[in-house]
């Protein structure tokens, strides 16, 4: 059985987590599937990115298995070289880090339990869609280690400094509503599924192109100065206005109708 499937679908992929038997703990063959769908979905027709867990949650986090079966190894020649992610991330970073990475938007989808990895892969997401009684955490502390699959370069970015401290020194998961005062959950559904679909169709819906350059403009904006965020505005917009794409889109709107893409 396949860790991790993808269907895309509409132009909207779905991306699962394929282990309910064991809450979908990631194990070294789920980092392998997780970094595969990531290029498959990369190399298709999908607009918009729906990432969810099969069974009772989304992710438990990391198989303990796994972690007893690193004793004894040399850890740093398995984690420090870059082996993927063009230089930039080791296998277990680039299991979060290439749907950040993604042209596309990715929703993600959570319920029961969304723990330590499992945690770190939904901030790779742009958005995070959370059932009530999901229960997330930051749970490497737990096992005396820290956050290492892209944690500390998302988690900044949507959390305060002292919720990002509390998370981290206690390992204390936190219930849905907690989690979407803190910045963690976007929103909460009943069902996440179904509403990270409806968005994704809506995502969907719009120019491909222009949602492309949405996304790369927001990353530059999250990162650089004030001026390189004026310049990408300048050179993005200038590669969408008057296009055929944008032109349709134009169009549709007069015509009160969906506005078709190739």
């Amino acid at each position: 059985m396949s860790r991790v499937t993808v269907t895309v679908t509409d132009h909207i992929a779905h991306v699962q987590l394929n282990r309910p038997e064991k809450r979908n703990a990631v194990d070294p063959e789920m980092f392998e599937a997780l970094i595969a769908a990531g290029a498959a979905v990369a190399g298709s027709t999908a607009r918009a990115v729906v990432l969810s867990g099969a069974g009772e949650g989304f992710c438990a986090g990391i198989d303990v298995g796994s972690l007893g079966g690193m004793i004894g190894k040399d850890i740093e020649a398995m984690i420090m070289p870059r082996t993927h992610g063009e230089g930039t991330t080791n296998q277990w970073q680039e299991a979060a880090m290439v749907w950040h990475r993604l042209e596309i938007p990715v929703i993600a989808a959570l319920h029961g339990v969304c723990f330590g990895a499992g945690l770190q892969i939904a901030l790779g997401a742009d958005v995070r869609i959370a059932a009530p009684e999901t229960r997330l955490a930051v749970m490497e502390m737990k096992w005396g280690i820290v956050p290492d699959m892209g944690g500390m370069v998302l988690l900044p970015r949507l959390v305060r400094s002292d919720v990002l401290r509390r998370l981290v020194y206690t390992a204390t998961p936190i219930d849905a509503a907690q989690a979407e005062r803190w910045g963690l959950v976007t929103e909460i559904a009943e069902d996440p599924l179904a509403a990270a679909m409806a968005l994704a169709g809506e995502v969907a819906g719009r120019s491909p192109k222009a949602i492309r350059a949405a996304k790369a403009l927001i990353s530059v904006a999250e990162q650089e100065d004030t001026e390189a965020v004026l310049l990408a505005e300048s050179r993005l917009q200038a590669g969408l206005i008057g296009t055929p794409e944008q032109i349709e889109v134009i169009a549709a709107q007069f015509a009160k109708r969906a506005p078709v893409f190739d």
